[in-house]
């Protein structure tokens, strides 16, 4: 593995490489307030074993890559979907299989409509539909619990002390975990991991959620051509398992995996054997 902090456009995106740098590229994008560790080094070395070149990377305002005074991003909804891109041009051009969760998977399903030359295969984990039906979906909102963490959340700990940084980035996690259970020392490792090599934990936890949706008008999932897997938590609290469904249903020819007690998260290592191998399996198609 190798860490690089590209500099782009005035930008600067930290990304990561696993296995060789030949290899068809999967290119990982997280989710919403998320640095790339939660895409966990053993995870992604298992899928560059399967002879992937594995690319993880950091959003803006997240780990070592830009970042803004919180509350102010000096970016545009935009710009965050099109970052994957600028990232692959700086690794040498091309197409990549995406594989995106949550707010990701919807950076990834605007790539597939926007720029499907540019797309191998798509991969939409714990995520929903990220433009209109022409009709009404009717899926269900999150779980009381989730929406309470967006309308009464915990006041924010002072972010130069890291044990509360750590302990409040840990908490965050817990809403959103299903069935298979909250692995509260995991959630603590990750957090503290992000804590450590994040520029600013108050912009990092604010400001992907103040952008304002630029996402363009007309765009339908049945116009996505590439690939397409569905991988979704059967206990998923902020998008029940509906939502992954509809997906499916959208996108021609798409497949559906159900990931049995996992909420909304980063596939727990109890689900790898399950998911990493849906994902070599995916990818192999072009």
């Amino acid at each position: 593995m190798s860490e690089q902090l590209l500099k782009l456009d005035g930008t600067e995106l930290c990304v990561e490489r696993f296995g060789s740098p030949t290899a068809p590229t999967v290119l990982l994008i997280a989710g919403g307030a998320q640095s790339m560790v939660w895409w966990e080094d053993a995870f992604c070395a298992r899928i560059a074993e399967a002879g992937r070149r594995v690319v993880p990377y950091d959003h803006r305002d997240t780990g070592r890559s830009t970042s803004s005074p919180p509350g102010r991003p000096s970016y545009t909804s935009h710009d965050l979907a099109t970052d994957p891109l600028r990232i692959l041009d700086a690794l040498g051009g091309g197409r990549a299989h995406l594989v995106g969760l949550s707010m990701g998977g919807g950076i990834a399903q605007r790539i597939a409509l926007e720029h499907p030359e540019r797309v191998s295969t798509l991969c939409l984990i714990s995520t929903s539909p990220a433009v209109p039906a022409e009709h009404d979906r009717g899926l269900p909102p999150p779980a009381p619990r989730v929406m309470a963490a967006f309308t009464d959340p915990d006041p924010e700990p002072d972010w130069t002390d890291r044990d509360a940084a750590v302990a409040y980035r840990t908490e965050v996690e817990r809403p959103f975990a299903g069935d298979i259970g909250f692995d509260e020392p995991r959630q603590r490792r990750l957090a503290a991991l992000e804590v450590d090599r994040t520029r600013s934990m108050a912009a990092s936890m604010t400001n992907h959620f103040v952008l304002e949706d630029d996402s363009p008008t007309g765009a339908r999932l049945d116009r996505i051509t590439a690939p397409t897997l569905v991988m979704h938590g059967t206990t998923d609290p902020m998008f029940p398992m509906a939502h992954g469904r509809a997906l499916a249903e959208e996108i021609t020819g798409a497949r559906f995996v159900p990931l049995p007690g996992v909420g909304h998260q980063q596939p727990p290592p109890e689900q790898w054997d399950v998911v990493v191998s849906a994902i070599v399996g995916h990818t192999e198609q072009s």
